[in-house]
């Protein structure tokens, strides 16, 4: 899987300068091992596996991966809100989800559908280099470019650390 990753980053830009490398974001993620999640979590998981599954086929991006966003944006909890206004499974802005064609932003269907056509998207602008398709899915597109590359705000490197922590060890 590391090896895949790193074939991955290859044919990104390199990420310099203030920013970390994506080796590094390796050797330093924070893996969630699923047998430490509390028993409720579990159970979310599980009832959301074949749409998780179908839904990450249908738009051919690693399920691991979406699964590893979910968990992070929103244990799963498809009525989820942040305090910045991002709902749903994958926690989208309102206007980000508008843009997706998303209706119903706490439908898990359709938030797992645009939220995964998003990052599909965000794969595909940053040659399938998942720390920056990470960054850009927390801070946006613009503050991955500002900086070229992963922005240095905590949250985001934090960010980005646990979901690769979290992809890694599915």
């Amino acid at each position: 899987m590391i090896q895949a990753l790193e074939g991955a980053q290859s044919k990104a830009p390199a990420v310099d300068g203030s920013n970390v490398s994506f080796k590094a974001h390796l050797q330093n993620a924070k893996p969630i091992i699923n047998s430490t999640l509390p028993k409720a979590l579990k159970a979310r998981v599980q009832h959301f596996e074949p749409l998780v599954q179908e839904i990450s086929q249908n738009h051919g991006v690693n399920p691991k991966l979406v699964k590893a966003v979910i968990l992070q944006e929103s244990g799963f909890n498809p009525k989820a809100t942040s305090k910045a206004g991002a709902q749903g499974l994958m926690q989208l802005m309102p206007v980000t989800a508008k843009s997706l064609g998303v209706k119903d932003p706490y439908d898990p269907v359709q938030n797992m559908d645009g939220g995964v056509r998003h990052l599909k998207t965000l794969l595909n602008s940053y040659n399938g280099n998942i720390p920056l398709a990470l960054a850009a899915y927390n801070a946006g597109s613009g503050a991955v470019k500002k900086y070229n590359g992963i922005p240095p705000y905590q949250e985001t490197q934090n960010y980005v650390k646990s979901i690769l922590g979290k992809f890694l060890k599915s």
